[in-house]
């Protein structure tokens, strides 16, 4: 039952997947998320150590565009996330769409020296690559709002606007209201997944790559984490090819998704309920979506803690 309730939270609290890439049949530069076989179909950039970033752009072209946004995915996701904006409402609006995968997912490069900050710094530095100017707007989902909290913390000069979806919580924030978490078994779980990905991680790829006992096939269409309106979009959506068990085979595929699992609910260097305003002029801002009938994501408490967040940085100001 608790290695049920464990792959369980890293679908449902750690942020939900999206479209994977297709693979194919030529070997990458480097080791990637996907299998090594994969061949290169996206655009990437080089960083400065090394590594690449490989992304894809939607929208108006960025030279005429008023707004230009990067999307940060999620857990398991990639760059072939479903956006549900239409190309009718991107060129209306006159906005660019920036979507890259994070370091180790799709067809980016893994970074062995993940961290809350690194994060920050592959979306400056794809920004500064792809020569989107001194600012532009981020866009987190779900666990890949840890990256744009690093931004707000790190980079704030560099950003126009700031939006974070469904964020999930960290319990080892230092203040974190006790009362709103006490009755909240992802608290205990967590802290589970971040000792076995540590401690045991060989045991735990063993079990959600072993056929005799189920594992990783309890998340498909689990209701405990979908609303109705998400298994309706589900039945059109392709399944989580990466948390299957042919997926998560590929040792490079499970390690990295523990990596950004580790991340995410480490220690971090910053509390965001103790953030100060970074934008004392109003010259930006800082928006938190939240979806009151987001089954997987303890969307109360969530909600709760996001408002407190943002009341702290106004109170700073």
């Amino acid at each position: 039952m608790v290695s049920k309730k464990l792959v369980l939270m890293m679908m449902g609290c750690l942020g939900c997947a999206g479209q994977p890439t297709e693979p194919s049949t030529e070997k990458t530069e480097s080791k990637s998320l996907i299998d090594e076989s994969v061949v290169i179909t996206s655009p990437r950039v080089k960083l400065g150590d090394g590594r690449y970033l490989a992304y894809r752009e939607r929208g108006v072209p960025k030279n005429i565009s008023k707004y230009r946004i990067i999307i940060v995915h999620g857990f398991g996701s990639s760059k072939e996330m479903s956006f549900m904006a239409s190309d009718e409402l991107l060129d209306e609006l006159g906005i660019y769409l920036l979507i890259f995968d994070r370091a180790g997912y799709g067809e980016s490069d893994i970074n062995s020296k993940r961290s809350l900050k690194s994060e920050a710094s592959d979306i400056e530095e794809l920004a500064d690559l792809l020569e989107l100017g001194s600012r532009f707007y981020v866009i987190g989902v779900s666990l890949g709002c840890y990256p744009a909290w690093s931004c707000i913390k790190h980079i704030p000069g560099r950003l126009a606007g700031v939006a974070l979806v469904v964020p999930f919580v960290n319990y080892k924030w230092r203040t974190l209201p006790k009362d709103l978490v006490k009755n909240d078994y992802r608290k205990q779980l967590s802290r589970w997944v971040i000792w076995i990905t540590c401690y045991a991680r060989g045991i735990l790829h063993w079990w959600l790559t072993q056929k005799v006992f189920p594992s990783a096939s309890v998340l498909d269409g689990n209701p405990q984490f979908f609303c109705e309106r998400d298994l309706e979009v589900l039945k059109n959506t392709p399944g989580y090819q990466l948390f299957t068990q042919d997926g998560l085979k590929d040792r490079s595929v499970f390690d990295s998704l523990c990596s950004d699992i580790t991340v995410a609910f480490g220690k971090w260097d910053f509390n965001p309920l103790e953030l100060t305003d970074p934008y004392p002029q109003n010259e930006s801002s800082v928006h938190i979506w939240q979806g009151v009938k987001d089954s997987c994501a303890c969307s109360v408490t969530k909600t709760r803690l996001a408002k407190a967040a943002l009341d702290s940085i106004s109170r700073s100001s």
